[in-house]
């Protein structure tokens, strides 16, 4: 028998937990890689709201749903006299099934016209295209109309 033939079985107990454990290790890469994509994606889209930059911010809704909602000039023109006063996050995203996060979130806007100044809760659900490595907004812009 070879000198090596001893060192190969005394080995191969662990060769299958090493597997095991670099596979983990990839794995743990790629999450963290999906939570780093959805706190850059979140970070990025509640400073476009912040600046009342609401064209950028259409940037990171689903183009399905775009294309479903699109957003009037009526609407556009409204978003225009608004000026945003306050954004929070509560207690940020919670997951919501495999590849989808929740969030809601207080946005407090002062209409430039009659400086009056309302709040609204924005429901946001986020998905994760593996794909792509990309979060997107799911349910659009907030609803910032009088109820």
């Amino acid at each position: 028998m070879p000198p090596d033939a001893t060192m190969e079985a005394a080995m191969r107990p662990y060769a299958l937990p090493a597997l095991a454990l670099a596979l983990l290790a990839l794995a743990g890469c790629a999450t963290d890689k999906r939570n780093q994509a959805l706190n850059k994606t979140l970070m990025n889209y509640g400073a476009a709201i912040r600046w009342g930059d609401f064209t950028g911010a259409q940037a990171f809704i689903d183009k399905t749903y775009a294309e479903e909602h699109p957003i009037s000039s009526v609407e556009q023109s409204r978003l225009q006299q608004l000026r945003v006063t306050g954004y929070d996050e509560g207690s940020g995203p919670r997951p919501d099934g495999d590849d989808e996060v929740v969030q809601v979130v207080q946005i407090n806007v002062v209409n430039i016209n009659t400086q009056a100044e309302r709040g609204i809760v924005d429901r946001q659900r986020w998905h994760y295209d593996r794909e792509k490595g990309k979060w997107t907004l799911m349910t659009g812009l907030p609803d910032f109309s009088p109820h």
